[in-house]
């Protein structure tokens, strides 16, 4: 097992909380009283053209194509003040989706502008005063608001072939290319953020090592070059963003398509996909996981689709 057996139950309770929380933001959203808002709802373009799911595929291969030399373009120029400005963007957006579904069903008034509000501040926070908490309970709402985008737009079939596409990008990027893993340390590193859920931890030794020095420091900061010479790392137990989001679409998908039971069988496809990962992975070594969730996801739409027969 790549991470303590505590770390690793702690990931999968947020990824099923997450998929949960995306079940229901989707379903609000598939509701033909329901809009998404800030100009991202589809429906009307969807009913209209018959051709759309695969006009939105080749969009969506073109515009991730674009969008991954774009991030690797200026990850070379280090324009880490435009990637910032991106990620915010992003992260607002998704989080005020998420919270207007909340916000509406309250009766609030300008629930939408309040939503995007609260969105704003989190990712301010999340972006520019970063810590573990912020970070991954922030995580818990920006995936179902990204979800809720697609799954208005997709069809089962374009579905499956989009998740076997991305697969296979997982692939290249982590074990061949090493795409992947560079992104995500200059993310971490020259960011400050990481679009997924962390954790750090560390060994018995480094907490030990580290307490002595809160100890030594007391009310001061540790100065880098200290904690460089004491050799104090700290390892962190990541998920990505894409290996969360795209499960809950594909559960939103069936959802929309054939139901609750359908997409939850998918939901517990991917999360046990997911538990095997983490059982085989080991430590020190890089996964690529969409593979393993693509194969969990199907066989929770064979099941699903086989109980809607019953």
């Amino acid at each position: 097992m790549k991470h303590p057996i505590k770390l690793t139950i702690l990931l999968m309770a947020m990824f099923i909380i997450t998929q949960l929380i995306g079940l229901y933001v989707v379903n609000f959203y598939l509701a033909d009283t329901s809009t998404i808002p800030f100009g991202f709802d589809q429906k009307e373009l969807v009913d209209q053209s018959p051709n759309f799911g695969l006009q939105f595929l080749v969009s969506f291969i073109t515009s991730f194509i674009l969008a991954l030399l774009i991030i690797m373009l200026f990850m070379k120029l280090n324009a880490k003040w435009i990637l910032k400005a991106w990620f915010f963007i992003v992260i607002a957006i998704a989080l005020g989706i998420s919270f207007n579904v909340i916000l509406i069903q309250t009766k609030i008034i300008y629930a939408t502008s309040i939503a995007l509000g609260i969105g704003l501040v989190l990712a301010f926070f999340k972006m520019f005063r970063p810590n573990p908490l912020i970070h991954n309970l922030t995580e818990l709402l920006i995936y179902p608001g990204i979800a809720a985008i697609f799954v208005v737009m997709l069809n089962w079939w374009i579905t499956i072939i989009l998740l076997i596409l991305i697969s296979i990008y997982d692939i290249w990027a982590v074990w061949h290319s090493g795409v992947m893993q560079k992104m995500a340390k200059y993310q971490i590193e020259s960011i400050g953020v990481l679009g997924g859920f962390m954790i750090p931890y560390a060994s018995k030794k480094i907490k030990e090592k580290i307490r002595l020095l809160r100890l030594k420091y007391k009310n001061m900061k540790i100065p880098n070059g200290v904690i460089k010479k004491q050799k104090i790392k700290v390892a962190l137990a990541i998920l990505g963003g894409g290996d969360v989001v795209f499960p809950i679409i594909a559960a939103g998908v069936f959802l929309k398509t054939l139901g609750i039971i359908p997409a939850l069988c998918v939901t517990a496809g991917a999360s046990l996909a997911l538990l095997y990962l983490f059982t085989i992975a080991k430590k020190k070594k890089y996964y690529p996981a969409m593979p393993y969730l693509t194969t969990g996801i199907f066989a929770g739409m064979i099941i699903g689709y086989i109980l809607t027969l019953i």
